[in-house]
């Protein structure tokens, strides 16, 4: 028998300055029942939300799916994630108080409806019981740590120009992210944009952006989470992280589950060239409803596993179920980066091991071009920036530097954050580094794995930006954030060095002037040095096997 179910749409919800935000209502037939709330600048009556409600509604949850301010019926006018805290604390009182709803609410949303989750949990509304949130993104400066804005985010910003979404596939995004200066990137792409001129102007972490942040002040949310996000999702940072800082600060109820997924999580066994087989494909709304029953209602879940971590070990192609994250029991291998100066490309001498470096040993040199950026593989719009993509082909440029180990000859689990340690110069006023991890097939495919990037100038944070003098070697840690996956017998592993990628990143020019409004850059000399005195290294996170 089919579940009988209430629908209400265009229901108005009234905010704290006199606003109404529209809402659709699914609602479980019978006695009053704990609320979900959806909150979105996509649409609340898409397909696929209008699919989640109902499988939140036939568990026996109210589905308050609303659109934020300024969007879809909504009053008001949009202004990313600035009114989301004080508007979900609304919105989730609001139903509290409604006769369908026990005066229990959870929330429930992925990207910007999963970031303004926290920002409303630091809002403290009294009936918040659980968050499920997906590939949540970090705060400001986290993930993108040029001080600029993604040069792909400009497709963002049109899908969202106005109340509807716009149609974005008449455009080539790859050319508009060429354009220079970066901050006319919306005239290049045919629109008008103050929000994204507004944030090229905030390029240090000032009072602009308080607003929009919350991981500095996670530890004052006391609520369960579900954290959902994949391995290849590009906003991939903030979940693991998010799921650690709660555990840190003494949160009961965070659960953490990541899978072999992009952006859009659980959508199928493939991602790329790589299959990660039937196994990884999972029954999420069974998961989260789950995870609500147990959290909100207090129910016994008869769960095949109570561990707190369940994430998809890539290259086994199966799950491990863990106490914690980092890992517990995870140890740390050291790959010592080696060569005869002559690292450019694949085809170079670049090498990894675990023996220490040499007394003495030449620097890898290489030149970064403002006008030719090493490429991030990536698809046509900001949708998914990245995949298990083969590097191979980028690998042959010689302003990248290639660091291989030889063929392992037995498994290697690396569970966990990945980092680098490298020593680093430049000509130029500034530069960056880029590195990223990537497992290496017998057949040669270069499967990324993780990366990350410092921009000199914001070496010791994003507060102010600090002076790179020319010829200065300097100490750089770049986090690659994190990653599992098996490295396989006759794999190897491989470590990329470069100074852009693009358009995942904006371009360094390295000059002083304002990165968002000029237009010339210079070429940069740079150094990367991996003597005994400055050993520039691979740290990796590894499971016993």
């Amino acid at each position: 028998m089919a579940e009988r179910l209430t629908r209400r749409f265009n229901v108005r919800i009234p905010v704290r300055d006199g606003t109404t935000l529209a809402a659709d209502l699914v609602l479980p037939q019978g006695e009053p029942v704990p609320a979900v709330v959806m909150r979105t600048p996509y649409g609340r009556s898409s397909e696929r939300g209008a699919a989640s409600a109902d499988a939140f509604a036939k568990a026996g949850y109210a589905a308050v799916w609303v659109d934020v301010r300024g969007r879809g019926d909504s009053d008001g006018e949009f202004d990313p994630y600035r009114n989301d805290g004080p508007d979900g604390f609304d919105v989730i009182e609001w139903a509290a108080e409604q006769d369908w709803c026990d005066g229990a609410v959870a929330t429930y949303g992925g990207s910007y409806p999963g970031r303004i989750q926290w920002l409303t949990a630091l809002q403290r509304p009294p009936a918040l019981r659980a968050m499920i949130v997906l590939v949540t993104p970090s705060d400001p400066f986290v993930e993108n740590t040029t001080g600029m804005p993604w040069p792909m985010h400009i497709h963002w910003y049109r899908m969202t120009d106005g109340r509807a979404m716009q149609y974005t596939e008449n455009v080539d995004w790859l050319a508009v992210c060429q354009h220079r200066p970066l901050a006319d990137l919306d005239q290049a792409a045919g629109f008008q944009s103050s929000l994204w001129r507004e944030e090229c102007r905030h390029q240090t972490l000032d009072e602009w952006w308080e607003p929009v942040r919350y991981q500095h002040r996670i530890a004052e949310i006391d609520v369960p989470v579900l954290h959902i996000s994949g391995w290849y999702d590009d906003e991939e940072i903030g979940t693991p992280a998010n799921f650690a800082a709660m555990t840190a600060a003494g949160r009961a109820g965070q659960r953490l589950l990541m899978g072999p997924w992009g952006h859009d999580v659980n959508a199928g066994r493939q991602l790329g060239d790589l299959d990660f087989g039937h196994d990884s494909v999972l029954d999420l709304d069974a998961v989260m409803i789950g995870f609500l029953d147990e959290t909100v209602r207090g129910k016994a879940l008869n769960n095949d596993t109570t561990s707190a971590v369940r994430v998809f070990l890539m290259g086994a192609n199966r799950w491990l179920d863990l106490d914690g994250w980092p890992p517990p029991g995870m140890q740390t291998r050291t790959w010592y980066l080696h060569s005869d100066g002559h690292a450019n490309s694949r085809y170079g001498d670049g090498r990894l091991g675990e023996a220490s470096p040499a007394h003495r040993s030449s620097p890898d040199e290489w030149v970064h071009d403002p006008d030719r950026p090493v490429p991030f593989i990536t698809n046509p719009s900001s949708a998914q920036i990245g995949g298990p993509d083969d590097y191979a082909g980028v690998e042959s440029r010689a302003d990248v530097l290639v660091y291989t180990s030889e063929p392992l000859t037995e498994p290697l689990d690396v569970v966990g954050p990945v980092r680098l340690i490298t020593h680093v110069a430049t000509s130029a006023a500034d530069t960056d580094v880029c590195a990223k991890l990537l497992d290496v097939h017998p057949n040669g495919f270069a499967q990324r794995l993780c990366d990350g990037l410092v921009r000199l100038r914001y070496r010791n944070g994003h507060e102010a930006a600090d002076t790179v003098a020319p010829g200065t070697v300097y100490k750089v840690e770049v986090v690659m954030w994190d990653t599992a996956q098996r490295f396989l017998p006759g794999h190897r592993i491989r470590l990329e060095v470069a100074s852009s990628a693009h358009p995942k990143f904006a371009v360094n020019l390295g000059t002083l002037g304002d990165q968002a409004e000029s237009t010339e850059g210079v070429l940069a000399h740079n150094a990367l040095h991996h003597d005994a005195g400055r050993p520039s290294r691979l740290i990796l996170p590894v499971l016993p096997t």
